[in-house]
């Protein structure tokens, strides 16, 4: 083997870690988030929460991707460590996957039919499909299959490309020799675990293996240790996952790796001492990619078969590493992180929702953004409940309420924040053109929230203000007031549901009622200052009446905002005004009928 089969090596090497990088990238883009919700939420069984591991780990081709999110769930506090101990026992068995697929490189016949079955043979087809559908199409949908395509044909031609750069070294008694030292089962595992630790990947590093077959130098009996240390190694994504997170989190993280090394340790102690008494000829043999692919698929699923009736015991066992902090052992801990609250905006509630945004899942950009968006669905409900406590607080008011209204209002600033700053890092990442138009709503929407609550509070201070000065309006003003918070409450209730269901139809309710609301308060000015001017209202009366439907009609304008930001999401420029101005400019007799069926609904007596 020469300098430059060295760089033909390198260069194998380096296509097929991008192909499997690419090809899981594209996978999890192609899901939009669906696959992980299945993962959150299909585990309710042991042998479902396996099989969910595994098809999933299998759809997305990596077992580390599975376990962090895993970790993921588990931090938020959305998924429990039973359930999760079945799903990363599943990710070992999904992952094997990846090398049959590899293994089918390997199929050497003089048929023309097997040969055209090869991997290797028809992923220049699959290259050229790829490249056609992102050059000329522009559905996002169809440029992500089309990565899909180009992925898995880079993954194969990288893995072509390197077996055939190795194949010479058969030929080097040194290299050869260091082959032979892996024969050492411990030599081997640790050979294994650090190959895997670097790349962050058992697929990637079985594959390796798999290319190194074609020199013939590799033999089971060093194939099968560096297998075990595979899958030890690929331990290190989700541990570091861990760092940082819940308790429970590490504790997730230490159950993939207890259930490794068990079923590593238990596998080759079984498997030698077998061996010891009755030895076992393959060892002898030289490897092939498909006996590679059987020894990493049978070790999985039989540590599987026989670990998955114990997985209370390696949740014991982490839980014993992890120790329990004296709130975990009186039965409290843990509810803030559970979202224990029974109603939406109860602070434990609060907690689990903002809980949800874990970096972890950054990692998965469209199930990111499928969690930001259920989290500001929460941030909603909250500015919504704001908004009717502080209506009904200038009816009636009462300390209780306001201060309810008050607690409401400083959740959704922590909202605001913590969403806003994960959704700045959320838009760094490679999205999908749906997942960004989902984002650019949710960047327009949280700050329309947050101010609807901030005019809630300020509608809470003017009640306060009456309730302690005992301060009242005419009949006439109180009539008035009442629809005018009638219509603002029936806004805020479209808004915020035409948001949660994202529905286009009810989001064209808005602009009309707002119409009217501006109306509204445009003709309730100019009734008070008729009364002011006769005497039938005071100064004071005047100003709090003021703050009140300037507030209102303030709400109102944010709700506009939100629709707007629905209907215009798929526009690459967002310009609301723009949109408003057209809407009433246009000869749109729809709207003018909308308007004038909220008028006669709305109208003051």
């Amino acid at each position: 083997m020469d300098f430059f089969d060295l760089l033909t090596m390198l260069g194998g090497l380096a296509l097929f870690l991008y192909g499997m990088s690419m090809l899981g990238d594209a996978l999890a883009k192609v899901s939009g988030g669906r696959l992980e919700q299945i993962l959150q939420k299909l585990t309710e069984s042991p042998l479902k929460s396996v099989a969910v591991g595994a098809g999933v780990t299998a759809l997305i081709q990596s077992s580390s991707a599975t376990t962090v999110m895993v970790v993921g769930f588990v931090n938020a506090g959305i998924m429990k460590l039973q359930q999760a101990a079945g799903i990363i026992i599943g990710a070992n068995i999904g992952t094997t996957i990846t090398s049959w697929i590899l293994g089918a490189a390997g199929i050497d016949s003089s048929s023309f039919l097997v040969r055209l079955c090869k991997p290797t043979s028809f992923s220049p087809v699959l290259a050229m499909v790829g490249v056609g559908i992102l050059l000329f199409s522009h559905r996002d949908r169809r440029k992500n299959i089309a990565t899909i395509l180009l992925g898995f044909a880079i993954l194969m031609i990288g893995m072509d490309t390197m077996s055939g750069a190795v194949k010479p070294l058969a030929d080097v008694p040194e290299f050869t020799g260091i082959l032979t030292q892996f024969s050492n089962p411990l030599l081997g595992m640790l050979a294994g675990l650090v190959l895997t630790a670097l790349l962050q990947s058992s697929s990637a590093s079985v594959g390796i293996l798999q290319a190194l077959c074609i020199t013939g130098a590799i033999g089971y009996d060093a194939a099968l240790p560096i297998i075990m240390g595979q899958n030890i190694g690929t331990c290190v994504t989700a541990m570091l996952s861990g760092v940082g997170g819940s308790r429970n989190a590490k504790r997730a993280a230490l159950i993939h790796l207890y259930f490794n090394v068990i079923g590593t340790v238990l596998f080759m102690a079984v498997f030698y001492s077998i061996h010891g008494l009755v030895p076992f000829g393959f060892l002898e043999r030289r490897a092939t990619a498909f006996g590679i692919a059987a020894i990493h698929s049978v070790f999985n699923v039989t540590a599987a078969l026989c670990l998955l009736p114990f997985r209370g015991l390696l949740v014991k066992l982490a839980c014993l590493t992890v120790k329990e902090t004296p709130e975990e052992k009186e039965g409290t801990g843990g509810r803030t992180a559970q979202g224990t609250g029974s109603q939406e905006g109860h602070p434990g509630s609060w907690n689990a929702a903002l809980q949800r945004l874990d970096p972890r899942f950054l990692e998965v950009p469209s199930y990111a953004v499928e969690v930001s968006r259920e989290v500001a669905v929460t941030m909603a409900g909250l500015a919504q409940e704001a908004m009717t406590g502080a209506l009904e607080l200038v009816g009636q008011y009462s300390e209780e309420a306001d201060r309810r209204v008050e607690d409401l209002e400083q959740a959704v600033d922590c909202f605001e924040d913590s969403l806003g700053d994960y959704l700045v890092k959320l838009g760094a990442r490679d999205l999908a053109e749906a997942d960004s138009h989902t984002l650019s709503v949710l960047l327009h929407c949280i700050g329309d929230f947050e101010r609807i609550s901030d005019h809630a509070s300020n509608i809470a201070e003017a009640a306060r203000k009456m309730g302690e000065k005992e301060l009242d309006f005419s009949a006439r003003a109180w009539e008035e007031l009442q629809v005018y918070g009638g219509a603002v409450r029936h806004i805020v209730q479209i808004t915020m549901d035409s948001f949660r269901r994202e529905d286009l139809v009810l989001a064209r309710e808005v602009e009309p009622l707002e119409e009217v609301i501006d109306s509204l308060n445009r003709e309730i000015r100019k009734r008070h200052v008729k009364r002011l001017r006769k005497g039938k209202c005071t100064i004071e009366l005047g100003f709090v009446l003021s703050d009140l439907i300037t507030n209102y009609e303030r709400v109102a304008d944010h709700c506009s905002n939100i629709a707007v930001s629905l209907l215009q999401a798929r526009q690459d420029a967002y310009d609301p005004h723009a949109y408003l101005e057209r809407i009433r400019q246009a000869d749109d007799l729809d709207f003018a009928g909308r308007v004038m069926v909220y008028g006669e609904r709305y109208r003051l007596p």
